[in-house]
């Protein structure tokens, strides 16, 4: 997440563009299928849904042998998300 986490609302009518590094996935929320992403995939969500960030921090995770992302997105409600089978990782270069 150095790369920073950020949004955008869009409203109106009209058509958006947006690129994925290979082809997104739409996924279907509803109030019984709650969707968790990871951050670093997630594109974009319908407008009626707000993301709540779930976080799974433990010693395991400070010594590598946690088992998968530490930071998560859960959405619920009635919606969609939009997701990238690839997850945007930035590295911050030696000076």
């Amino acid at each position: 997440m150095a790369g920073g986490l950020f949004n955008i609302k869009l409203e109106g009518n009209g058509l958006i563009a947006m690129t994925t590094h290979y082809d997104p996935l739409t996924l279907k929320v509803t109030p019984d299928e709650p969707v968790i992403t990871d951050p670093n995939a997630t594109v974009a969500w319908s407008g009626n849904l707000t993301p709540e960030f779930k976080t799974d921090i433990s010693l395991k995770t400070f010594f590598g042998r946690g088992s998968g992302d530490s930071i998560q997105m859960k959405f619920q409600g009635e919606g969609f998300v939009v997701v990238q089978p690839f997850e945007e990782v930035y590295f911050q270069g030696a000076s």
